[in-house]
């Protein structure tokens, strides 16, 4: 498509894109999904499971490899999204982030050491946070701004049916081959994953879109507006501390729940039970993040946050009630709920937030990175509860963290789809939609 015709397309927020770079996009969010977050859960029970106490590793040093892991990726957050911004090689970091999570990982079952592991899954850390900011940012350059919250849905029930795909292959293999089978799956993923973003034509990919500018800022000749900028978005500001205290409560949930599991049913059976929660949990998230993205603007984006909150905090109380597996299995449903409106809703709010200041990405990475100190501290948090008061009182401190959440969303947050008409229309106060910075 030649640079008038773009701009035509892209007149009224809308953008066409060729099916083909579409089927691509959709086996991207699918083959990407188990990649893009390295070993996740599957680490502690490798590392317990596997190591074990005689290689000096409990819930406690497993908490602590995550969390150093987890403070050193996002650290990288905001770097990662204004890079993000700033390239017109999007294809080229997505192929290149796949290829350096997947080493890190498939060294680990070569080496025992505490900093040696560490340093594989800081790694592994590091080059995941390209991944949300890049599949956002391509997306939004594919279709506009009018259909971003469709497709963003379309994308996390890909994302969401990969990891689901994927959780039932490691767990039907495990039963057979043990829970090594994990490093085999992520190698062939990461090849169709980097054969998937190859299907993506790199001219269909508006570059100026894909970083949240919009036409009406291109025909003034904007400039992306500086950080400094974002971050006097008293919005976006608040966003970004609820989206640290969900993952505070949500992050080490189903970790604490593979580790439960582990000394419930014994190392042999562990990685087929977290498998088949994680299989439950994604069959979930493929319907609501589907729901989200095709509703979330007739509906608003606050009252279906605040189902995600509540959710999440009643599934840490029901942890408690009953450690038996089918019990454990069945409220992991939940997780689908919740985090798959998290994880539909996040994009959408950030560009609702930032929209026509050319500043998308990057302010994702922002709020990711606060996202990523929730994430860290609450591997740490829940590993010393356990080891101090057991089990039940770590599931109920996530709960009452997730209710606090839901509190402060309710009193501080406002509807960011209220901000869309003034945006669409090109109004701005500083690079930022008006409503956006008049909150």
């Amino acid at each position: 498509m030649d640079g008038a015709a773009l701009k035509e397309t892209r007149s009224g927020g809308t953008k066409s894109a060729s099916s083909k770079a579409l089927r691509g996009l959709d086996a991207l969010n699918f083959f990407l999904a188990d990649v893009r977050d390295g070993l996740g859960p599957y680490l502690a029970i490798y590392l317990i499971a596997v190591r074990g106490p005689d290689q000096g590793w409990n819930e406690a040093t497993t908490g602590l490899v995550m969390t150093i892991a987890g403070i050193l990726g996002l650290v990288a957050q905001t770097p990662a999204g204004a890079f993000i911004d700033s390239t017109n090689h999007k294809r080229a970091v997505v192929i290149g982030g796949a290829i350096a999570v997947t080493a890190s990982c498939l060294v680990l079952p070569f080496v025992s050491n505490f900093y040696v592991v560490t340093a594989t899954q800081s790694l592994a850390h590091v080059a995941g946070t390209i991944f949300p900011p890049a599949l956002a940012a391509i997306t939004l350059g594919l279709v506009g701004p009018k259909m971003f919250s469709k497709r963003i849905g379309r994308n996390e029930g890909f994302n969401h049916a990969g990891n689901a795909a994927s959780a039932a292959l490691a767990g039907g293999l495990a039963y057979f081959f043990g829970p090594v089978v994990v490093f085999w799956l992520m190698g062939v993923l990461a090849a169709m994953s980097i054969g998937a973003m190859l299907l993506v034509p790199a001219e269909e990919i508006d570059d100026d879109l894909a970083r949240g500018m919009t036409a009406s800022e291109e025909k003034a000749g904007d400039q992306p507006s500086g950080l400094k900028t974002l971050l006097g978005n008293r919005s976006l500001l608040i966003f970004a501390v609820l989206c640290a205290i969900f993952h505070l409560a949500n992050a080490a949930m189903l970790t604490s729940v593979g580790q439960l599991l582990t000394h419930i049913s014994g190392k042999d059976h562990a990685t087929s039970l977290i498998a088949v929660c994680i299989v439950a949990a994604q069959c979930v998230m493929v319907p609501t993040a589907i729901f989200v993205g095709a509703k979330a603007d007739a509906i608003g984006r606050k009252p279906i946050f605040l189902v995600a909150f509540g959710i999440l905090a009643i599934r840490g109380v029901l942890y408690t009630f009953s450690d038996s597996p089918f019990w454990l299995v069945g409220v992991q449903l939940l997780d689908g709920i919740g985090a798959g409106i998290y994880g539909a809703l996040f994009p959408i709010v950030v560009a609702d937030l930032t929209r026509g200041a050319g500043r998308f990405n990057a302010a994702q990475g922002a709020v990711a990175t606060a996202q990523g100190v929730g994430a860290s501290l609450s591997a740490t948090l829940a590993g010393v509860i356990i080891v101090s008061a057991g089990y039940s009182a770590a599931f109920l401190s996530l709960a009452a963290i997730a209710g606090l959440g839901f509190a402060l969303y309710v009193a501080l947050m406002p509807e960011t789809r209220d901000s869309l008409p003034e945006a669409e229309a090109g109004g701005t106060d500083g690079g930022l939609p008006r409503a956006a910075a008049a909150a």
